[in-house]
């Protein structure tokens, strides 16, 4: 360490300001960042000095980093402003192609950088503004979420907690007391009243059918190829999980993890927030087969007792050749009314799930859609609510 005098106090001004200029990068790439954790890395900074690299990564990763989400964040920006190297370019990325970093967290790091190329005209940039135009919207809606700036990004949010409609109802085979009597005349009840009055059935007592809540299940793949989704897709998740009780939300990288208690909380931030913390394999591996056979013997019988639907949303990029996927999905698919797959690769035109995973989960599925706009999550609200009066 150098003594104090006027060199130092330079030097340590100079650190200074750089480390409150890298707080402030990671804060406007999303990251929560307080006072207290930048003095926290000063401390760290200058408990294990500047002579080594390594240290003064893990000094202000163990301080800065919360979350597992933000790794790639941290990485990327330490990256560009501390060794020098420049960002990448994040144009549209190919769907097998091999990245050091997911573009997500690229781009947000390049935007907080202002170094960005403009992926879109001018014209074409999305306002966050409560009010959003018509074309404006439709815009935002044709726009892969992959691409979409952090701008844009906040505005889909927003956007998808109105998309959702509510669930509909499955006819059981109960019957109720109803004036309209559309299923017919309830004799049971008839012959109760008449009791009253000598036994002549004076008014006739009509019934209808009962109905029940249709149980939606979500299984949503968070692993490293689906990064540039998976925060999307909670959100949609938290919107479907606010229309009724009967929605139960999983996520799974290399394990299956119930955020349905966390995405039940009424601000979407929080919810989200809160289902990430709960999760220890965020952006790592994928073991498809492995997670649904933890929810075949620990969950379906519990939560699918109704057959509920089921709505898979993975890219079938299996890490794990020692479980049966295409057995496990079978299984699913006989528990549940209707099986749903989702899949962001299915956007292009020349796309054939031919790798393992993706060609077991294929023959087992009612209907594959693609989840990479805003538009195809309005697409697949719209089937959920319609799947029940269509199925019955």
């Amino acid at each position: 360490m150098v003594g104090p005098g006027p060199a130092s106090g330079r030097r340590g001004g100079h650190i200074a300001a750089n480390l409150l200029a890298f707080i402030r990068v990671l804060r406007r790439a999303g990251m929560t960042l307080g006072p207290a954790d930048g003095i926290a890395a000063a401390t760290a900074l200058r408990t294990v000095g500047l002579r080594r690299r390594d240290d003064v990564y893990w000094a202000l990763r163990t301080t800065l980093v919360r979350r597992s989400a933000d790794i790639d964040v941290f990485d990327d920006a330490f990256r560009a402003l501390w060794q020098g190297i420049a960002l990448e370019p994040v144009g549209q990325s190919k769907p097998f192609g091999k990245r050091r970093r997911p573009a997500p967290a690229q781009r947000r790091i390049a935007e907080a950088l202002g170094t960005l190329p403009p992926a879109r005209s001018s014209e074409e940039k999305i306002s966050t503004g409560s009010a959003l135009g018509a074309s404006r919207r439709e815009r935002l809606g044709s726009i892969d979420i992959a691409d979409m700036s952090v701008d844009e990004m906040r505005a889909a949010q927003d956007a998808v907690q109105k998309l959702v409609r509510p669930l509909g109802a499955i006819p059981t085979r109960r019957y109720r007391a109803a004036p309209s009597g559309r299923d017919g005349i309830d004799f049971r009840g008839t012959l109760r009243l008449a009791a009253r009055t000598g036994g002549v059935p004076l008014r006739l007592q009509l019934r209808q059918r009962r109905a029940r809540p249709v149980s939606v299940v979500v299984l949503c793949d968070i692993s490293g190829s689906m990064a540039a989704y998976t925060r999307m897709l909670l959100h949609f998740m938290h919107a479907l999980s606010q229309t009724r009780r009967r929605v139960f939300c999983f996520v799974f990288g290399t394990r299956l993890t119930d955020v349905t208690r966390a995405l039940r909380l009424g601000d979407p931030d929080r919810a989200v927030q809160r289902a990430v913390e709960q999760v220890h394999d965020w952006s790592g591996g994928t073991r498809i087969g492995a997670a649904l056979r933890s929810f075949n013997r620990h969950w379906s019988r519990r939560i699918l007792t109704d057959g509920g639907m089921v709505v898979l949303v993975t890219d079938g990029l299996e890490r794990d050749p020692g479980v049966d996927v295409g057995a496990e999905t079978a299984r699913l698919r006989r528990s549940c009314r209707r099986l749903v797959w989702l899949n962001p690769l299915l956007r292009y035109a020349s796309f054939q799930p031919r790798a393992g995973g993706m060609a077991a989960i294929a023959p087992h599925v009612d209907e594959a859609r693609t989840v990479h706009t805003l538009d195809s999550l309005r697409a697949l609200a719209e089937s959920l609510a319609d799947a029940p009066a269509r199925q019955a």
